[in-house]
């Protein structure tokens, strides 16, 4: 019986065929030239081909641009757009090979998404029945363990499919009318700009601004703080933070009236243990890269996924922080060893039989804890390179002995006011030497005897205020929707990034911007389901009712439905009021700054051919206009340069260190820049469409400036040009 294993991505589906085929696997062409894998057995033909993530979306049955649109269908992605047309050779290649065979199994990631992206195939294949079918399960696309899953094959899990489903149909039904709702309440019909709000989004920009207005509402309160100075070290009244004045400057007379009968009264030594971190989940991962390497969450979910389909790593989206013995623990820690950079460490483990590791709480059904596999890497990136180290050395230290850290604490006595000073060595550092990314700091004591006198070289009274709440990170974002269940592992990190692209959020300590304010603020006091968690917890649950078999999908499709639509009446009900206020934020968040030339307010303009620039809010009075770089994100800084009076602006692009700059090309600040040619008169612009071209670097721009005209007549869009493919991957 000829068989068809449907992999999520190409380098997957080649590592299977390698595993199943041991060399006798043959690499074939399919439609435009889409590789896949022939084997051929005792029983007939098997056959290992690839999808390039989602083949199938959902899209409306009915071709219009207004709201509510409850009608929706599950159609081939490059039906639906243009940026999947590369898909449908996938599609047409699976299709094809379907035809010849009976058995299909779903090789694709074994979680929510990978069951929707291969059953979704099947289906298809089979005009809308699942037929003769099963599921791979693997967590490492290792030789073994891929041979192991084919070995031991499950039922197709229908009713994580039917969960995916729902998740992706109601995901897009409160998106695309939420969105269409917020922008046409801004823009009316034109739809200029597309904003965007979602089931989500909406609840996690609520946490991030209500963060905010905390801040901006927070009022310091005085307190006061007395440390004293003994041997070189600090020592800090027990009294802690003391907040009432008459208090801590009682308590400074004393200790300044008495410093020279300071006395020891106690110094306690103990030995204390450290116990090795758990392995990493997806989010403690995230959370430790953006901590010790400075990674995005976004670039650490893809690089760790790039490691597991390399099969150097296991499965990266996971809740767990297991590792179950029956992952051959023992095998896996004695390849490592082999790895020069962790021979000692791991051959340490093996001598000791140290084969049982330190967990944490958290368990996930699909997958263990994040864990590398043994494989020697042979090729990866210097990003790569990192993460990997990390991983493996967090792996390792799990198997280690806890570390053993020496504290003390001296308690001296001043007037009757008592002072504390705490020290630490690490006196055994077990786990410490395998995972060199933990931060124990050593505060070392000089020596004191109970019941001696010291003398106080310094005694200060500190007057401080009480500080607001810190905003969040990305990574500490991503923990904070974990623990309040919203979102999912492998989500959340782009629905932080959707935020940022639409000018809601800034800076890597989360600030939402006065535009984000605007859209949060009208949205909770005028349509606040959408901004509200219990709407989307609730939805959440009911998905988990679903994977478990005990709710149906069509229900919590229509419950999702009612929700929408309740929370479109009420958005409507409140429409002119939603869309002053919002309107009031737009025009907020593009003014950069004052024209130097009549004192209006510089706004974020485009251009009839999409291009940005800064121009004057007086036009056709005042034409001054500024270029602005390309695809990039400007916000106001609020400063101006001493220069040419121009505002300064954070520039701020996917992939580059953001900078600062003035508007003015001719700037004495850009003295520095390629191409600079010291202060000129500006050129008079007299047309929105006449853009100057500035630079787009601080350090390098690109052009030398100058002055690109818009022709009147629209030029016809170019034909997308068609993605190569070169064995079964879009380059």
């Amino acid at each position: 019986m000829d068989t068809l294993i449907i992999a999520e991505k190409p380098s997957v589906a080649n590592r299977i065929a390698e595993a199943l085929g041991h060399g006798t696997e043959k690499r074939k062409k399919g439609e435009d030239s889409v590789s896949y894998y022939e084997i051929t057995t005792k029983d007939g033909t098997t056959y290992v081909a690839a999808a390039v993530g989602h083949l199938f979306t959902i899209k409306q049955t009915v071709s219009e641009r207004g709201y509510p649109v409850l009608d929706i269908t599950w159609a081939p992605s490059h039906e639906v757009g243009k940026k999947s047309e590369h898909t449908k050779a996938y599609l047409d290649t699976l299709a094809e090979i379907g035809k010849k065979c009976k058995h299909f199994i779903n090789a694709c990631d074994f979680d929510i998404e990978g069951t929707v992206i291969g059953t979704n195939i099947i289906k298809y294949i089979n005009k809308g029945t699942f037929g003769n079918s099963q599921r791979m399960k693997f967590s490492t696309t290792t030789t073994e363990d891929l041979q192991e899953s084919y070995s031991h094959l499950m039922p197709l899990d229908l009713n994580n499919f039917h969960a995916g489903e729902a998740r992706h149909m109601l995901d897009w039904l409160w998106g695309i009318n939420l969105s269409r709702a917020l922008t046409q309440a801004v823009h009316g019909s034109s739809m200029r700009e597309m904003l965007s709000i979602g089931r989500v989004q909406g609840p996690s920009l609520g946490i991030l601004a209500k963060r905010e207005i905390e801040i901006l509402k927070f009022v310091p309160e005085p307190f006061w703080r007395i440390a004293a100075t003994i041997k070189e070290i600090e020592f800090m009244n027990n009294r802690g933070d003391i907040f009432e004045k008459e208090v801590a400057a009682k308590a400074h007379q004393a200790t300044v009236s008495h410093k020279s009968s300071a006395t020891v009264l106690d110094v306690e030594v103990r030995e204390q243990l450290s116990e090795p971190y758990p392995p990493f989940d997806l989010t403690s991962l995230q959370l430790e890269a953006s901590r010790a390497l400075h990674l995005d969450p976004s670039v650490t979910l893809s690089i760790a996924q790039s490691l597991y389909e390399k099969g150097y790593t296991s499965y990266p989206r996971t809740s767990s922080q297991k590792l179950p013995p029956t992952l051959g623990l023992p095998k896996i820690i004695a390849a490592l060893g082999k790895n020069p950079t962790y021979k000692e460490l791991a051959y340490e483990l093996v001598a000791k039989k140290a084969f049982k590791p330190k967990e944490g709480p958290k368990t996930d059904e699909a997958h263990p804890a994040i864990f590398p596999t043994g494989e020697m890497p042979t090729s990866l990136s210097l990003q790569e390179g990192k993460l990997y180290d990390m991983i493996v050395r967090r792996f390792l230290s799990c198997f280690a002995e806890p570390a053993t850290v020496g504290r003390t604490k001296v308690i001296v006595d001043i007037g009757g006011e008592q002072y504390v000073a705490s020290g630490s060595q690490i006196l055994k550092p077990g786990w410490l030497l395998y995972y060199t990314y933990a931060k124990i700091d050593e505060k070392m004591l000089p020596e004191f005897k109970k019941g001696s006198k010291v003398s106080v070289t310094n005694i200060e009274l500190r007057d401080l205020q009480t500080q607001p709440p810190k905003r969040y990170t990305k990574a500490g974002l991503i923990s904070e929707l974990e623990k309040r269940d919203l979102g999912t592992k492998a989500t959340r990190a782009q629905i932080i990034d959707t935020l940022f692209k639409r000018r809601y959020l800034e800076g890597t300590s989360i600030m939402v911007t006065k535009f984000g304010m605007s859209v949060y603020e009208t949205l909770a006091n005028n349509a606040s389901m959408i901004v509200e968690e219990e709407t989307t917890k609730k939805l959440e649950e009911d998905m988990e009712k679903i994977s478990k078999g005990t709710m149906k999908e069509e229900e919590v499709i229509a419950e999702g439905k009612t929700m929408l639509v309740d929370a479109l009446k009420q958005f409507d009900k409140n429409k002119e009021k939603i869309a002053e206020v919002m309107r009031k934020g737009l025009r907020e968040s593009s003014v950069l700054g004052k024209c130097p030339t009549d004192g209006g307010d510089l706004v974020v303009r485009r251009s009839k051919v999409g291009k940005q620039f800064a121009a004057c809010a007086n036009y056709p009075k005042c034409t001054q206009t500024y270029s602005l770089p390309q695809m990039a994100l400007i916000i106001p800084t609020g400063k101006t340069c001493e220069h040419c009076r121009t505002p300064f602006v954070k520039v701020i692009r996917k992939g580059r260190r953001p900078f600062e700059m003035d508007l003015d090309p001719k700037c004495i600040t850009k003295k520095d820049w390629k191409g600079y040619e010291g202060p000129q008169e500006a050129p008079v612009v007299q047309k929105a469409s006449e853009i100057p071209m500035a630079p787009v670097a601080a350090a390098k721009p690109e052009k030398k400036t100058k002055t690109v005209k818009v022709a009147k007549k629209k030029a016809a869009p170019k034909k997308p040009k068609k993605p190569k493919v070169d064995g079964g991957i879009v380059v």
